[in-house]
């Protein structure tokens, strides 16, 4: 089963920079999409004409054009989940589950700590409710994939300058240490679980030409628990896919 999760930065935009082509060349087991916003009626007709591929979407309900989640996959859900049963993150879209027939699939939009931190415990708070929101789902059985976009880098080398970002949000101390408590807890990054020492980025910041000279992070992730790493085949990040400023992340799982 391949996978694929990416923050589109606005769906429509990224509609008219190929992303259908790039659905429809990759054929992937499941589409794991992010930073959709746009209302369900607002996706563009070339997405939603797709063929092979049900389609879910968890919009922003707090802010019209902001966040929002989508899941495509070429099995039918067995039930779809918009949200955590939390109000304060699920008004903003930024979780949607599935529950496909071997496995669930979590999309996340975590959220952006902003500058100088005014947004850390609102970004901590959900942190730790989706780790109550996962284990809910383990607890039915079945495998869970968590992908998207996690708003942190959690290495020095998941970023090009660590240096010139100790106080930049999506590397403060708080962050990081909450990613490795959730390693702790049983989660492993699928990608650097394969590739300890490998060095690609998966956002690049538009307004200084980053991706150009490859300035980046890597803030999007595939995650699973331990007890399910067996499953994971290859993990891999398609740093040439434009349409975006962050690139798809990949999965490849023994399912």
């Amino acid at each position: 089963m391949r996978i694929a999760a990416w923050n589109v930065n606005g769906i429509r935009s990224c509609s008219q920079k190929g992303l259908a082509d790039w659905i429809e060349r990759e054929k992937f087991s499941a589409i794991l999409l992010q930073e959709v916003r746009a209302e369900t009626s607002q996706i563009p007709e070339e997405i939603q004409d797709l063929r092979g591929y049900y389609q879910y979407w968890n919009p922003a309900a707090s802010k019209k054009g902001y966040s929002g989640t989508g899941i495509l996959t070429q099995e039918e859900a067995l039930q779809v989940r918009a949200g955590m049963g939390v109000e304060e993150f699920d008004v903003e879209g930024r979780v949607l589950s599935v529950e496909l027939s071997k496995l669930w699939l979590v999309s996340a939009y975590f959220p952006n700590s902003q500058d100088g931190g005014k947004r850390i415990d609102y970004k901590l708070a959900f942190c730790h409710a989706m780790q109550t929101w996962l284990k809910s789902l383990r607890d039915t059985g079945k495998p869970v994939v968590l992908a998207g976009d996690f708003n942190l880098a959690h290495h020095e080398i998941d970023l090009a300058r660590p240096n010139d970002n100790r106080d930049s949000p999506g590397f403060l101390p708080a962050e990081r240490e909450w990613m490795s408590l959730f390693e702790k807890s049983g989660w492993r990054d699928t990608f650097r679980s394969k590739y300890p020492d490998k060095v690609l980025y998966s956002w690049w910041s538009a307004r200084t030409r980053a991706r150009e000279r490859n300035v980046g992070w890597r803030i999007d992730y595939h995650t699973v628990h331990k007890d399910d790493l067996h499953l994971v085949k290859d993990a891999g990040i398609q740093c040439d896919v434009l349409g975006s400023d962050h690139c798809p992340v990949t999965l490849e799982l023994a399912i």
